[in-house]
């Protein structure tokens, strides 16, 4: 097994692409807050040189390339700036994507072909990329972005989770060819639940409603963020960001085709909304459009989980084991304590320790 050491954020050069709104942009202002040097890709320009101003008037060290994902030769030339600008860099974050909602048999073929070039393709190119750089430089973290429907499809965005299916398969074929290479490079799959980002207001949607949205329970990008800084630093498989679907993709591996029957009945509804999103942000699926935000300009219908249990769990796993582990002690010592009082039998000539303290003319604490 190749022996990986991952550099502090504060000594990395972070490329992320997608990184001009969403869970891109969260990372890439935490990590320039972390004071490592960042390299944004996207395909809006104007929306790349507000954030990369806004980060340097902070003191980060930031820069930006413009670029489509799904194309190969643009995301080469990103990268060669990257080698200009920085000198390289020590992680690379495949995280640009956007979806289409809809009926499989409605949407264009065309619209399928799209989509596998930006979710899937684009984490193709930039992982071979990144693999390729890393080797050469010793070391590096690849963090691709999943999603929790890389386990369980959701109906009305079947080809979404399609290429999320895919870009799981990829992620583990590469993890284990780099591996057997000994090649010092970390390979992470983040997978997300519903993240309330712009990613609902850039759909394409041939849903007949307003508006499409994540379903309930949302999370805030700035989890998955954390995430994505985690596996930058340390060595991990897999991160799930948020349990509600997590419990969805567990439900669709153990019984399949109830949760079948319930996607079937509830899909459209909890991804639907009479929220129309503003005419300049919908669909990004062939061109970019207004960018810049972290966060969906549309008011969430459900309240957006800051905070997860679940990822704390994964992100700090012995700290919660040792924790589980005192807690179980101390159940099995409470319930051991309650059934030897229960059927303890006095020895004759011997009085509880209530009558004593009575006796005595004390009261102890407690007893009633």
């Amino acid at each position: 097994m190749a022996s990986i050491r991952l550099k502090p954020l504060s000594q990395q050069t972070i490329v992320i692409t997608g990184a001009s709104s969403g869970i891109g942009l969260a990372t890439a202002r935490m990590a320039a807050q972390a004071g490592a040097r960042v390299m944004l890709i996207a395909r809006n320009e104007e929306a790349l040189r507000t954030i990369v101003e806004e980060l340097r008037g902070r003191g980060a060290s930031a820069d930006y390339a413009v670029a489509d994902v799904g194309r190969l030769p643009e995301l080469e030339a990103a990268a060669q700036k990257t080698q200009e600008v920085f000198g390289g860099f020590d992680s690379w974050v495949n995280d640009a994507g956007t979806s289409i909602y809809g009926e499989i048999e409605k949407i264009p073929l065309a619209d399928h072909h799209r989509l596998f070039e930006t979710n899937y393709w684009g984490v193709v190119h930039g992982s071979t990329i990144a693999a390729r750089a890393l080797r050469q430089r010793g070391g590096g973290a690849i963090v691709n972005i999943g999603s929790v429907l890389s386990d369980r499809a959701m109906i009305l965005q079947g080809p979404y989770s399609a290429t999320k299916h895919a870009v799981r398969a990829f992620t583990d074929a590469l993890r284990m060819e780099l591996e057997r290479d000994g090649a010092p490079v970390s390979v992470t799959l983040i997978k997300p639940s519903g993240i309330e980002t712009a990613f609902q207001e850039h759909a394409r949607s041939y849903l007949d409603s307003p508006g499409v949205r994540v379903p309930p329970p949302a999370y805030d990008p700035r989890l998955v963020a954390r995430a994505i800084l985690y596996a930058c630093e340390h060595r991990r498989r897999e991160i799930v960001v948020g349990f509600g679907g997590h419990v969805i993709a567990l439900m669709g591996s153990l019984f399949p085709r109830t949760t079948d029957l319930v996607l079937e009945a509830v899909g459209y509804a909890v991804q639907t909304t009479d929220k129309r999103p503003k005419p300049e942000r919908a669909d990004n699926l062939h061109a970019p459009r207004e960018d810049g935000t972290e966060k969906s300009l549309t008011r969430p219908v459900a309240p957006v989980r800051s905070t997860s249990l679940f990822l704390e769990a994964q992100l700090h796993p012995v700290l919660t084991a040792t924790a589980l582990v005192g807690l179980g002690a101390l159940v099995l010592g409470v319930g051991a304590a309650r059934r030897m009082g229960a059927g303890r039998v006095m020895a004759p000539g011997t009085r509880p320790v209530r009558r004593l303290a009575r006796d005595a003319g004390r009261r102890v604490s407690g007893w009633r």
